[in-house]
């Protein structure tokens, strides 16, 4: 059974890994949200955020180059909220962003959206 959960919601997609990118796109329109990306380059993503002002985000800490916090602290400054996903160790996040939702790779597409919807309603 598909929750419609995220209905008419805009949700920004930064992450690298093809499948995971498509996996976790799929899971997003099936519950109701418009994805916007999948983007695998910071400033594009960063150009998208701005034009298409998402409701959400998901952000991959490591876009190919290493770890990189320009582009969530962009997303922060917009007042958006969003979730990071990494490989990398919990120690990895800066201070700033403690109270950011983290799931670490492989995750659970299920899981996500079900954070989306969180993230959404202010909880």
């Amino acid at each position: 059974m598909i929750v419609r959960n995220l209905e008419g919601a805009r949700v920004l997609v930064v992450e690298d890994d093809y499948f995971l990118a498509t996996d976790l796109q799929t899971a997003l329109e099936a519950a109701g949200a418009t994805v916007v990306g999948p983007f695998g380059d910071a400033s594009e993503a960063e150009r998208a955020l701005l034009a298409a002002r998402p409701d959400c985000a998901f952000v991959d800490v490591n876009l190919g180059h290493g770890p990189s916090f320009d582009l969530p602290r962009a997303v922060a400054r917009e007042d958006v909220p969003f979730a990071f996903v990494t490989g990398y160790d919990p120690g990895i996040i800066p201070d700033e962003f403690a109270g950011v939702t983290r799931f670490e790779k492989p995750m659970s597409a299920t899981k996500v959206v079900q954070a989306m919807a969180h993230m959404l309603r202010g909880e």
